[in-house]
């Protein structure tokens, strides 16, 4: 199942389900009324839709199966949000070694020995989140843009204190995640030992979507080919088997003495080669950057 939230003109926010290779797009609170006449409080959101879990899905599932023109839009007709455009929480972990390896010998340094104890993250700017197409202002005060090639999950289920053997339990679905960086600013602000703060903390700098791939529809997460373009040329490749840290791990670390709530998203990081500070190859005003992700489709976005 491939969620998605989405306006239609001036219309406030709606959840769908996209179908037909992701060309149309059903509204779900429509097809519910069309069948049942009346509205469902499961479907008010894609985030009620992951807070209700199954009741929900099973809704969901027989709306799909009888969609009708009268409740479908073409996808080309909509503007696509962030599958959940505040996420209750966010954290973003740096799972990839290839990447970390690679990034720290681009500035001359060692990686921590401290990333190979634990999953280590910090917590992005729910509110600084954007979904497929949005424009990313420049930052005014960096001159070092860049882009990260990530995907994530979804919270589900909540928990506190879970296992690491049942932390898939608790994964609802997966979504790709632009994470743009201002290099500079992020480099100036972690000589003092304490996150990336402006480095990462920008409007539309959370970039999510197109759309949230329920985890019985991905299946396998530790097999999907992740490639980064910036206007059509390929920058970067990679693929999630290479993940160091799972994200059984991140949960069951996350979890200790602290619950989890449903629709929280945890980032994969970046994989290695996806991003330009690897190479130190950086964005330019009006670049467009495309991340793909097997199984999730296509993250396009603007730089202005």
């Amino acid at each position: 199942m491939r969620l998605v939230t989405f306006t239609l003109g001036n219309s406030l926010p709606r959840a769908g389900a996209l179908l037909e290779g992701d060309r149309k797009a059903l509204d779900l609170q429509a097809a519910y009324s069309r069948v049942y006449h009346g509205s469902s409080p499961l479907l008010e959101s894609v985030l009620a839709i992951v807070e209700a879990g199954p009741a929900a899905l099973d809704v969901v599932d027989q709306l799909v199966r009888s969609a009708s023109d009268a409740t479908t839009h073409n996808r080309a007709d909509l503007r696509l949000l962030a599958p959940i455009p505040c996420p209750p929480q966010m954290r973003d972990f740096l799972c990839f070694e290839k990447h970390l390896v690679q990034a720290f010998q681009a500035i001359g340094k060692k990686p921590p020995q401290a990333w190979y104890e634990r999953p280590i993250f910090y917590h992005p700017n729910r509110f600084s989140v954007c979904g497929p197409d949005a424009e990313v202002p420049w930052p005014s005060y960096s001159e070092s843009l860049d882009y990260e090639l990530e995907f994530g999950c979804y919270i589900g289920m909540p928990g506190k204190d879970i296992a690491r053997d049942r932390a898939r339990e608790h994964i609802f679905g997966y979504t790709i995640f632009n994470d743009f960086s201002a290099r500079d600013e992020q480099t100036r602000e972690m000589a003092g030992q304490l996150g990336p703060g402006k480095g990462k903390d920008f409007d539309n700098a959370n970039a999510m979507g197109p759309c949230l791939v329920t985890a019985e529809e991905i299946g396998d997460p530790y097999r999907l080919e992740m490639v980064v373009r910036v206007n059509g040329e390929e920058r970067g490749r990679g693929n999630s088997r290479d993940m160091r840290w799972k994200f059984e791990d991140c949960i069951a670390h996350a979890s200790r003495s602290e619950t989890l709530h449903p629709g929280e998203f945890f980032g994969s990081g970046t994989v290695g080669n996806g991003c330009g500070l690897e190479s130190l190859r950086f964005l330019q005003h009006g670049d467009t950057v495309e991340l793909e992700v097997e199984g999730i489709g296509v993250l396009r976005n603007r730089v202005v």
